[in-house]
């Protein structure tokens, strides 16, 4: 009897769990920043079109469009953070805070496609206190960013190599498309690692010494690493890395 109210409570618990995941997802900008990956890859290809053949530029967009549609995007990413979060309430509650709130805010607007663009070259150089340094030298080895900084960016690429394999069969077959992408992953991290700190001291150059230092607590606490250890998976799924888009229309 008691591991039936055990197996009883275990169901009447996934729905709010789902709801929590759900809340998570739009509180700490997820949707947001999928659709700035959106404008990201669109402008890609727009770069793409005068370079390429009209074919294979045809087949770069038709690739990526079936990659990253938004839902299938989302659907993924969702089911592996599900998978791999064991308790969404502790990230919940604090990018419900107002400086949960804030530092979504700040990252929005990063990557925005017109700061993007308006930081093509380059971000300035921020001047920062040795207490302030050190606060997002802490961040920047609790976050995720340069990770999935390299996963952005060869999810990217990976379409332009999916597409031309698509259209050559055997050009880059045998896994040696994906080899190549797998060979750039620690270099691009490394040169993303090389510019991360003042990275974060523009995108959260608003935030106060103690604010940052609250945020650096709840990366570096058990509840902060379970979620951006989920979050970076669910990047990673939700982009498919690894999978060529053959395989996602299965």
């Amino acid at each position: 009897m008691r591991r039936l109210f055990l197996l009883l409570m275990m169901f009447c618990t996934l729905p709010a769990w789902a709801d929590n995941l759900d809340d998570l997802f739009t509180t700490a900008g997820w949707p947001e920043q999928r659709a700035h990956f959106v404008d990201a890859l669109t402008a890609a290809q727009e770069r793409y079109r005068n370079n390429l053949p009209p074919a294979v530029y045809q087949a770069l967009v038709n690739n990526s469009n079936q990659r990253f549609a938004p839902d299938a995007m989302d659907r993924r990413a969702k089911e592996k953070m599900r998978n791999t979060l064991p308790d969404p309430v502790p990230a919940l509650t604090f990018f419900q805070s107002p400086l949960g709130r804030r530092i979504v805010a700040a990252e929005l607007l990063a990557t925005r496609r017109d700061q993007l663009a308006k930081h093509a070259q380059g971000l300035p150089r921020i001047e920062a206190s040795a207490t302030r340094q050190l606060l997002i030298n802490h961040l920047s080895r609790a976050l995720p960013a340069r990770e999935a900084g390299a996963e952005v960016t060869l999810a990217i690429a990976g379409v332009a190599a999916d597409s031309l394999s698509s259209m050559i069969p055997g050009l880059l077959g045998g896994g040696q498309a994906q080899g190549m992408l797998d060979g750039q992953r620690q270099r691009l991290m490394e040169q993303i690692a090389g510019e991360l700190d003042n990275t974060l001291l523009y995108v959260y150059r608003d935030l106060s010494d103690p604010e940052l230092e609250e945020f650096v607590t709840f990366a570096e606490s058990p509840d902060g690493k379970a979620y951006y250890l989920a979050a970076l998976a669910a990047i990673r799924a939700g982009l498919a890395v690894g999978q060529s888009t053959s395989s996602l229309a299965q």
